[in-house]
């Protein structure tokens, strides 16, 4: 087999033309689906790993050994957000699909966002589950793999076999994920920092298995992978993943990376989306729609959310138009981008690209994350999230119509506003132990998640109104296609703009 040769990271040009996100049902993979690319035919052996405060997040491209589909399979706009959530705390894990569907949908998006729903009586518990660790899905192949495109026989090589073998062994495969694709998938994997082992553990697997693939030796096959390190672990761990892997490590700017995700992702269909008026209105007033006699017509009041025009609100989920070719550049810059992860960094980006770190708030997700784990038993943040959607934040919180009685319409407050967080905790005992016992561990969890996110998106806007900007595009680990976290960022920025800006979402926010 001639030498393994692989273009330079920064001359790899993705073509996103007919791209398609695949299904993940799963809570743990909820902003993690993989990115079916049919037309990209580029070698690729390097491997994208960021190392934060909490989460270390990995990014790989494996080729296919089918030919490349000259047609996109047709299919039907997939939604950004999950089933209910009664469905992620008590069913299992979804089956996994048929190997004979070369595409997959989950429900289209209309009506297929949820509304948080009130705990009463007892306090509900989160079953136990155990997180799901990511496997090794296909092999890095830093050369092209074809084969003919008639059926497999008994004279299939060795190359061809090893690669079924490989593709179809359960160990290497996500269970969500449908067998080998045309062109190649962007896949996505995230770990927790404090469990780097883990981390270093995957990427051991995925060079080996790669080295199998390719029929190479494993130093061979180390000699020819690149590992694109960035984050504060690129520096903390970069002697760790040298010695362990014993590959090239290269350590990228964190900014220059979160900008260049992006100018990535919004060329990907169906990758970035915001809320239409009325669902951000109905999921952060889930009283204004309903009554004791069921669903009623939502009238979303006048002062609530000013318009700039007479145009009536929009009940769906508006995904944006992508890029049709890779001469256009690229979409919704100038921008103000908002990565939420352990801490808040707000970087300005122009329309050219250029950017600059602007702000930021040590309010973030390790904050949320770090005071769920003091006052409630949740294990992980997908059980604290899962937790809020069963709280009443108003059983914690001190609302405007607990100070007036009823809304403060001279200054525009609806009594429903929340007037200080963890205001209430006081009234609820005389003693500590008295009030941790009038307290319900989901309704702790809602009133925090509604603070972090109420306070980075008016830091947000602030910061967008100050450099004149219109769109703000929210990212991170903290938001992953969370309902309440999306509405609250997005009925913030609508509210303080009064219209003028909105709040721009990904389906991978995690991963920027």
């Amino acid at each position: 087999m001639p030498d393994i040769t692989i273009p330079q990271a920064r001359k790899i040009v993705v073509d996103t033309t007919g791209a398609q996100i695949v299904q993940e049902e799963s809570p743990e993979t909820r902003d993690s689906r993989g990115i079916y690319l049919p037309h990209y035919i580029e070698a690729v052996s390097h491997i994208a790993i960021d190392i934060g405060g909490s989460l270390a997040k990995v990014v790989y491209f494996t080729r296919s050994s089918k030919p490349i589909s000259t047609t996109p399979p047709a299919r039907d706009p997939t939604s950004p957000f999950l089933p209910p959530s009664s469905s992620s705390l008590s069913s299992p894990p979804p089956p996994p699909l048929s190997s004979s569907s070369s595409s997959s949908t989950l429900p289209g998006p209309s009506g297929s966002y949820h509304t948080t729903a009130s705990a009463n009586g007892a306090s509900q518990s989160l079953p136990e589950t155990a997180p799901r660790r990511p496997a090794v899905n296909g092999a890095l192949t830093p050369g092209l793999l074809t084969e003919a495109s008639s059926p497999p026989n008994h004279h299939s090589s060795p190359l061809k076999a090893s690669l079924a073998s490989i593709s179809s062994h359960p160990k290497l495969r996500r269970s969500s994920l449908p067998a080998p694709l045309p062109g190649g998938l962007l896949n996505f994997a995230r770990f927790e920092t404090s469990a780097i082992e883990e981390l270093i553990s995957f990427l051991k697997d995925l060079i080996a298995t790669s080295a199998v693939a390719n029929r190479v030796s494993l130093e061979k096959m180390k000699r020819n992978v690149k590992v694109m390190a960035t984050g504060g672990g690129a520096h903390m761990y970069y002697d760790l993943l040298h010695s362990e892997l014993e590959v090239e490590v290269l350590r990228e700017e964190e900014m220059e990376c979160l900008i260049l995700g992006l100018g990535f992702f919004t060329r990907v269909p169906e990758e970035v989306f915001w809320l239409g008026e009325e669902l951000v209105y109905k999921v952060s007033h889930p009283e204004s729609s309903t009554s004791s006699t069921g669903p009623r017509p939502l009238s979303i009041p006048p002062n609530e959310l000013p318009r700039p025009s007479p145009t009536p609100p929009t009940y769906q989920v508006t995904f944006a138009p992508a890029p049709t070719s890779l001469d256009e550049a690229i979409p919704h810059f100038p921008c103000l981008v908002v990565n939420i992860g352990s801490g808040v960094s707000i970087v300005k980006c122009d329309a050219d690209g250029k950017f600059e770190r602007v702000s930021g708030t040590s309010l973030g997700g390790g904050t949320l994350w770090g005071l769920l784990s003091l006052l409630t038993d949740a294990k992980s943040f997908d059980d604290m999230l899962a937790l809020s959607e069963l709280g009443d934040n108003a059983a914690v919180d001190m609302l405007v119509g607990d100070i007036y009685g009823s809304d403060y319409s001279k200054i525009g407050l609806k009594s429903s506003t929340i007037a200080s967080t963890f205001g209430k905790v006081f009234r609820r005992g005389a003693t500590a132990d008295e009030r941790k016992r009038n307290l319900k561990q989901e309704d702790i969890a809602k009133s925090l998640l509604y603070a972090v996110s109420n306070n980075i998106g008016h830091v947000a806007y602030m910061n967008a109104a100050k450099y004149g900007l219109d769109r703000v595009f929210f990212g991170g680990c903290f938001i992953r296609g969370h309902a309440a976290t999306i509405s609250t960022l997005s009925y913030a920025i609508r509210f303080w703009s009064k219209g003028t800006m909105r709040a721009c979402f990904l389906r991978h926010e995690g991963f920027l």
